[in-house]
């Protein structure tokens, strides 16, 4: 009994000491958990995870300013992409804005995935050292990166120029405020930073200030027409040379480029602009009609126009900026009777030289810009006058066979004066006269009734090829005689400019119809086997063609007169 007893009091004797490293260990595990279970309650794993690992805390809601770089660096942490290394990111050491929730995240996810490019590397965009607003997200962004400039193709001016220099994301806003409100004006967009200094701004008037448009090269340009002959209605059939099957075009594609600047392609939406309530008037013959349908197909391609014509003269209304392109026809310019005078018979017209041509000259206080087109009328049979006295003739000889003072091409150059004067000294008077420049022919072998051909030609004449044509530059320099003698005379605030095509349209023996005037498919188009050749026409201009380039030069000489040398397009 005594061993019994003593036994059992050893092993009740060890027992509190196991037992008390139990309920030791159940407080301690108790606390433990207690704790932890505060700290997740406090901070969920899933966010302590993400902010030890990428330095993001989903949850807070904090507004701080986060870079381009740190957001690009947050996105892409999210996920892992095989063809995308850690070292070709930005690294960042700022948060981003956080998302909401998993589906703006995998939203954002997806906008970089879409934004990140084979061919572009992150050292091809600019980069910023300041800062977005908060609140923006991916998409947002992305939309932004749209505004850098895209180079153009085909470098033209229909609204989207080039940019050389990159912009940079902190200027992008207001760069792209000063692109947007260029384009809408038909100006080329800006190729250095919008702001310029009064000392650049000087020297560039001065350079322009002595460009000339006149004396360059023809280029070709892939580009090609603004129109077609299927997309501009006003075409007369005989200058229609792709509807009446000239089987060649490449004579649609070259363009002009002066040596000193550049010339524009034609910009119709900055044309209506400039031209905002004002009235534009071609006054002269066919070419004239030439030229003014080539303006209403170059604008035809923004805006459709009312025809508002009468007997007295064409006229085309372009409603959005109430511009007005009228026509009126006026042969020789000059005032002209065909009753019988002395011994010349009724039916032979008589040209006063001294006096402008009454038809046109009641309209002209009513114009802001005149275009003067003539010269080629003079060819035809006719009688020049001086104070109601006969001094010249034209394929008509007196019977009395009494010497005359003065040939076609003297006549040519004092009509220019008297029409010009009459302008120039009209106080009424006060636009923009424009005399455009003789308009050359391209009559090989002969003139326009006595076989002289352009059949043939397909391209413009290369230089050091081009021949003179005696006739042509006579033409020309009793034009421009007449037209700076005309300017001396000047009383009113009108403007006088010569457009002075014939050296450079002297080269384009390829833009005239030919044999192409008409739809006749059994029309002859080639020389006869004695080498005679087809009927054709190398005055007029094919459209599209040469002749728009007159126009875009036109739109240069108002340009520069309504705004002057600022904001220049050359």
């Amino acid at each position: 009994m005594a061993l019994a007893s003593t036994k059992d009091h050893a092993s009740a004797s060890n027992y509190p000491r196991p037992l008390s490293s139990i309920i030791i260990s159940v407080g301690l595990l108790a606390l433990f958990i207690t704790l932890a279970s505060w700290i997740l309650l406090s901070y969920p794993v899933g966010t302590v995870v993400r902010s030890y690992f990428y330095g993001v805390d989903q949850t807070s809601q904090v507004d701080f300013p986060m870079s381009l770089e740190s957001t690009r660096v947050s996105q892409v942490s999210d996920e892992v992409k095989p063809e995308v290394s850690d070292t070709d990111l930005p690294k960042s050491e700022g948060k981003t804005e956080p998302s909401h929730n998993q589906k703006d995240e995998g939203s954002q996810k997806q906008d970089f995935s879409d934004e990140v490019k084979p061919e572009v590397s992150d050292t091809d965009l600019p980069k910023s050292e300041g800062k977005t607003e908060p609140g923006h997200n991916q998409k947002d962004e992305g939309s932004q990166k749209q505004d850098f400039p895209i180079p153009s193709s085909n470098g033209t001016m229909s609204g989207e120029q080039t940019t050389k220099n990159p912009i940079q994301i902190e200027d992008r806003e207001s760069t792209k405020n000063v692109t947007e409100d260029a384009a809408s004006a038909g100006l080329p967009k800006p190729e250095t930073e919008p702001e310029t200094s009064l000392g650049n701004t000087d020297t560039k008037q001065s350079v322009e200030s002595e460009c000339d448009l006149y004396h360059g090269e023809w280029f070709y340009d892939s580009a090609g027409p603004l129109y077609t002959n299927n997309s501009c209605p006003v075409i007369t059939q005989m200058q229609n040379c792709q509807g009446n099957g000239r089987p060649d075009k490449e004579y649609e594609n070259w363009r002009w480029r002066p040596a000193q600047c550049e010339l524009p392609r034609f910009n119709a939406t900055k044309f209506l602009e400039l031209m905002s309530g004002k009235t534009l008037a071609f006054v002269g013959d066919s070419v004239a009609r030439n030229q003014m349908e080539s303006l209403l197909c170059l604008l035809w391609q923004v805006e459709v126009p009312k025809n508002r014509g009468n007997r007295h003269m064409q006229r085309w209304h372009f409603r959005s900026k109430s511009v007005m392109i009228a026509r009126i026809w006026s042969s020789w310019l000059v005032h002209q009777t065909s009753e019988a005078f002395g011994e010349v018979p009724q039916g032979v017209a008589k040209l006063h030289l001294d006096v402008p041509d009454e038809v046109f000259m009641k309209y002209v206080p009513t114009f802001d810009v005149v275009v003067l087109s003539s010269g080629h009328w003079f060819a035809k049979q006719s009688v020049y006058m001086l104070n109601n006295e006969i001094v010249g003739t034209q394929l008509w000889s007196p019977p009395n066979k009494q010497p005359m003072k003065i040939n076609s091409v003297e006549a040519f150059g004092i009509s220019v004066e008297t029409s010009l004067t009459a302008m120039a000294t009209n106080p009424n008077f006060t636009g923009l006269a424009i005399v455009r420049a003789y308009s050359p022919d391209h009559y090989e072998g002969g003139a326009w009734n006595t076989g002289g051909s352009c059949t043939g030609k397909v391209r413009p004449i290369s230089p050091g090829q081009l021949v003179e044509n005696g006739f042509t530059n006579t033409m020309h320099e009793k034009q421009v005689a007449g037209f700076y003698r005309a300017t001396k005379k000047q009383t009113n605030h009108s403007k006088l400019k010569l457009l002075d095509i014939t050296e450079p349209f002297s080269f384009r023996h390829d833009g005239h119809p030919g044999p192409y005037r008409n739809p006749d498919p059994n029309k002859i188009t080639k020389r006869g086997p004695n080498g005679q050749p087809p009927p054709q026409d190398c005055l007029h201009w094919c459209m599209p063609g040469p002749v728009d380039t007159w126009n875009e030069l036109v739109l240069e000489v108002i340009r520069r007169e309504f705004e002057g040398n600022k904001n220049s397009a050359v």
